[in-house]
């Protein structure tokens, strides 16, 4: 049986970890859970400037330094999208649980290695994005899986938004758009991750992608008015097959500057499926169902009956993105697997990967992994 509270180290203390709805906002809100004793950066000031807003006694400047130094059960690997590669790898041999930034690694090599590793440690590894512990995307499922909507033909979804330059992100956001980062890698696998939970591992990829302009100049912010060259594509469209006839069309882009529109749509024989996302649940409610003969000769749209909050909607308001920290502590603690697993991250690390072949080669491709 796990010690409660797991002891908790961070690598990384930039805006994911920091920002309202990051991860150490939530975790200072589960304290009879998981206690955050460490965190480590290589810029040490910014290290020390987060330990002494939230109170974390240990600082490193590096994560060799903090495994070595702190008695650790958990690291949350906030480490830029090239990296969670390596540095998952070192967090996992020092035999800690792992939380880690989408996607996993940055080839299939590198996820199938992490994923060996902590078989063989008997480690739990959770990643990132949390979409797949909404309270809509479980309720999706159930209704998916108990036939609401008869047999899904194609679905639409939306993933992206205007990308980092287009607003006030409080960093250089040059690294979003250089070769081993962009949208698709940022963005997209919030989408993949999305609708490969709801139908399943997808078959084949198909895409197109490419750099819509050569330069971004950024919006707002502190580095408002530079100029960034354009090396990662900033525009990808993929279209997924999940065999029988059932596909999705997925976005990987940083050029929707606004939508209005659900954020999926599942288009079945017998309805429809839309799902908001959790900043338009203001507006819109959380899911929408239309069926075919909702009533007896009567076609239409069903509104979900207001209810008490869920388990997993207290979760999600009190933690956050923390709410991934959560869940591996209940999957350590209750010997469960996680959900947004390891495994299901290697198969959406597949179809970005293979989208991008495929729209340089302009072939369908075979995915080979599943979850």
């Amino acid at each position: 049986m796990a010690r409660l509270p797991l002891r908790a180290g961070i690598l990384g203390t930039g805006t994911i970890a920091t920002a309202t709805g990051g991860f150490l906002g939530g975790m200072m809100a589960m304290p009879e859970t998981v206690t955050t004793v460490a965190v480590a950066d290589p810029v040490v000031e910014r290290a020390w400037a987060v330990a002494d807003r939230y109170g974390i006694p240990e600082v490193y400047a590096s994560l060799e330094a903090m495994l070595e130094q702190s008695d650790l059960d958990l690291v949350v690997n906030l480490t830029p999208i090239p990296v969670h590669g390596p540095t998952s790898r070192t967090i996992l041999a020092a035999g800690k649980h792992l939380v880690v930034e989408k996607p996993l690694a940055a080839t299939l090599e590198e996820a199938d290695a992490l994923i060996a590793l902590a078989q063989r440690q008997g480690l739990t590894c959770v990643v990132a994005p949390p979409n797949l512990l909404y309270q809509n995307r479980v309720d999706a499922k159930a209704l998916l899986d108990a036939g609401a909507i008869g047999k899904p033909c194609f679905a639409r979804v939306r993933a992206s938004h205007g990308g980092p330059a287009a607003g006030a992100w409080p960093l250089d956001p040059t690294w979003f758009y250089q070769a081993g980062s962009g949208p698709l890698l940022d963005m997209g696998v919030y989408g993949i991750h999305d609708i490969t939970g709801l139908l399943g591992p997808a078959k084949r990829v198909v895409a197109f992608s490419g750099i819509t302009e050569p330069t971004r100049t950024v919006r707002g912010g502190p580095f408002k008015g530079t100029e960034i060259a354009v090396t990662a594509d900033d525009n990808t469209l993929m279209m997924l097959d999940f065999g029988g006839a059932t596909f999705a069309v997925v976005d990987g882009t940083f050029n929707v500057n606004a939508a209005k529109s659900p954020q999926i749509e599942i288009f079945g024989r017998a309805g429809t499926l839309n799902l908001y996302n959790q900043q338009q649940g203001a507006e819109h409610p959380p899911l929408e169902l239309f069926r075919l003969d909702a009533a007896p000769g009567v076609d239409g749209w069903i509104t979900p009956r207001p209810r008490a909050a869920t388990p997993l909607e207290e979760q999600w308001h009190r933690y956050r993105r923390a709410i991934l920290v959560k869940h591996l502590a209940d999957c350590v603690v209750e010997g469960r697997r996680p959900v947004p697993s390891a495994e299901h991250a290697r198969h959406a690390l597949e179809i970005m990967l293979k989208a991008v072949e495929s729209a340089r080669s302009g072939r369908a491709l075979d995915l080979e992994t599943t979850f």
